[in-house]
């Protein structure tokens, strides 16, 4: 048997080809002319496939998305896409004929029998799996490699299994202005995330006693904000699962005024006081930023402590997250994101979001942090390190049937149990997600609109096939 030394590995795949000259004399195998199915035939498809484009472009583009990193480290780009020209030059393309199995079984291993336009020879190409996260790793890495080539993601990105991060990226901007560029430990605002931190705080305020779910809201909320006849039909327990029936203070009156006046809880009396439930609480779910706001409300009232600090002390600081709170935007913050949106009417392409979003974030929404405490955040959870099993369990339980939880999105789906939750506003979009099943975390933070999002789509597509 004639050999080759060519060997190509392939999102976390080992191909070595050799071409036979005869058929082999051995007889512990048999043959099956089915094509693959699933993650092997679709890695199968797209390896013929790029041998058969006999263009650099293809395959570098598949070296890049499809191949491990350790094996794209071993040469130069050209040098393997010679490999592959080289191969498409002699064979004319390849054209699958069958599988070939062994006895005793090659575990991991998938033997295919190729024939060559040329000569009608045949090719014996043997695929070795690596595990999930090089092919996870190797696939991400490639999608946001192009997002970065196109200047379609201005982000960070974090990927991990446990404690063990796999992959991080950071591209475009903090700051267009200086034209700053992002990285890895860059603060970005979470917009909607800090609900994920007051729903923890108020499940530990739970744990200790000092709070019931079932307790209705007026006992804590006083008539400055809402009159009694609301606050005595809310319980707690509606406010965390977003059936208060209340709705958002990103009102006619917020929009109408200086961002300067909101920095305090209290601050924000004039922007609540006037909302009334739109439904009997309790009885559907509708996303509450006021819902939200008003358990910081709580927190202050039952620890006598600002809510600020309150959170500092009992998330942040266990979680070791060093690099997230509620930043004021008129303080000169280090590596901090500014929010950018896309405006075809602005000479510069973009519009900042300095005088949309608050000037400081709270309960609901609106602060800062970085994919690397994103995923303290979620280890710690993980750990018990800030409320219990128990509370975790209630927490991450879909009450309503809406995927949701208390304060935290909940979904199950072909990759199991994912909880976590998202933000956006102009200018912000980031995610984390939690894959309580499969024990990957993944945290995508973007200072552009929509920026997050199809990143953790994308792993979680990837995610679905890692058994």
């Amino acid at each position: 048997m004639k050999r080759r030394l060519a060997f190509i590995l392939i999102a976390g795949l080992a191909v070595a080809h050799a071409g036979w000259g005869q058929q082999p004399t051995a007889t512990n195998y048999s043959d099956s002319r089915v094509f693959p199915q699933g993650r092997t035939g679709e890695r199968v498809r797209a390896l013929i496939e790029t041998v058969n484009s006999g263009a650099p472009q293809s395959v570098g583009d598949f070296i890049s998305g499809q191949c491990a990193e350790s094996f794209r480290n071993m040469a130069p780009m050209d040098e393997h896409i010679t490999v592959f020209l080289n191969l498409f030059r002699e064979t004319g393309g390849l054209d699958f004929y069958g599988v070939r199995s062994y006895q005793p079984e090659r575990r991991g291993e998938t033997v295919l029998i190729l024939k060559d336009r040329n000569l009608d020879n045949w090719w014996g190409v043997i695929i070795r799996f690596g595990g999930a996260p090089d092919f996870l790793i190797a696939e991400l890495r490639g999608a946001v490699t192009r997002l970065i080539d196109k200047g379609a993601f201005s982000g960070t990105l974090l990927v991990a299994k446990g404690d063990k991060v796999l992959f991080t990226a950071a591209a475009g901007e903090a700051t267009k202005s200086f034209h700053v560029p992002n990285n890895v430990d860059t603060k970005f605002n979470l917009g909607s995330m800090n609900k994920m931190f007051t729903a923890t705080a108020i499940m530990q305020l739970i744990e200790k006693g000092k709070l019931d779910l079932e307790d209705a809201i007026g006992k804590y909320v006083d008539e400055s904000w809402l009159p009694k006849s609301v606050t005595e039909k809310i319980m707690i327990r509606h406010l965390l699962t977003h059936s208060s029936g209340l709705g958002s203070y990103f009102n006619e009156t917020y929009m109408k005024s200086s961002r300067a006046l909101f920095r305090k809880l209290d601050d924000y009396k004039p922007l609540i006081k006037d909302d009334r439930p739109e439904f009997e609480p309790g009885t559907r779910y509708q996303y509450s930023n006021t819902g939200m706001f008003l358990l910081g409300v709580i927190i202050e009232k039952v620890t006598g402590e600002d809510y600020f600090e309150h959170i500092r002390k009992s998330i942040y600081a266990p979680a070791g997250m060093k690099n997230s709170d509620c930043y004021e935007m008129d303080y000169p913050v280090e590596n901090l994101a500014i929010g950018y949106s896309p405006d075809w009417k602005s000479p510069y392409g973009w519009q900042n979001n300095l005088y949309k979003h608050v000037i400081k974030g709270g309960p609901a929404g609106g602060g800062f942090s970085t994919v690397g405490d994103l995923h303290r955040f979620a280890l710690a959870l993980l750990a018990g390190k800030l409320v219990s099993q128990e509370s975790l369990k209630a927490m991450w339980t879909d009450w309503l049937k809406a995927e949701y939880g208390y304060g935290f999105a909940v979904a199950e789906g072909a990759a199991g149990k994912v909880v976590g939750h998202s933000g956006g506003f102009p200018g912000i979009n980031s995610r984390l997600d939690i894959y309580v099943d499969k024990g990957y975390i993944v945290a995508v933070m973007s200072n552009v609109d929509q920026g997050a999002g199809p990143v953790a789509d994308k792993a979680g597509r990837l995610l679905e096939r890692v058994k």
